[in-house]
């Protein structure tokens, strides 16, 4: 599928906007206002990264119960595929790269807390690219997972939400 050139226009956009925040951040990110700025803007990206992460395996269910080429199952691939691009890809690309600078710059990368941190990310980005798969695999019409599957894998975002952030707020080690 070919895509438009205003949805080429908006994704180069889009880049430049993240690569000049990205810019900025390195440049003004050791004032202490910064700091809170960034501090915010990474949890507005967590917060919009893990709806999308709780909904999306959710729309997954439904959408297995419909059937191929429907009308419904249709709408399902239009809301699976905008879900993933325009919330889910953005909120995780943020994530990550205010996340990264903050552990550098306030933490030096240093503790057991952020690096269990770090691992957990690392294993709901996993989850997030999974889930892509998944809208892949619906898109072509290929699901081959069961309802329960996808009821089963919609708690793993959740259970590594919840070890993300007791490690964030108690750092116990």
């Amino acid at each position: 599928m070919a895509m438009s050139t205003a949805k080429v226009v908006q994704r180069a956009v889009m880049a430049l906007v993240i690569t000049a925040a990205l810019a900025l951040m390195l440049v003004y990110g050791a004032s202490p206002t910064a700091v809170l700025w960034l501090k915010s803007l990474h949890i507005m990206a967590v917060l919009a990264w893990m709806a999308g992460m709780f909904y999306l395996p959710r729309l997954f269910v439904y959408h297995t119960t419909v059937p191929v080429g429907s009308q419904a199952s249709e709408t399902f691939k239009m809301m699976e595929r905008k879900l993933l691009r325009y919330i889910m890809n953005p909120a995780m690309i943020v994530t990550w790269a205010v996340g990264l600078w903050l552990a550098w710059d306030i933490y030096r990368f240093e503790g057991g807390w952020l690096w269990a941190k770090i691992v957990a990310v690392v294993l709901l980005s996993t989850a997030h690219g999974y889930f892509a798969m998944g809208v892949r695999h619906f898109a072509e019409d290929r699901n081959t997972r069961s309802e329960k599957h996808w009821r089963i894998v919609n708690e793993v975002p959740t259970v590594l939400m919840i070890a993300i952030v007791i490690f964030v707020v108690v750092k116990g080690f």
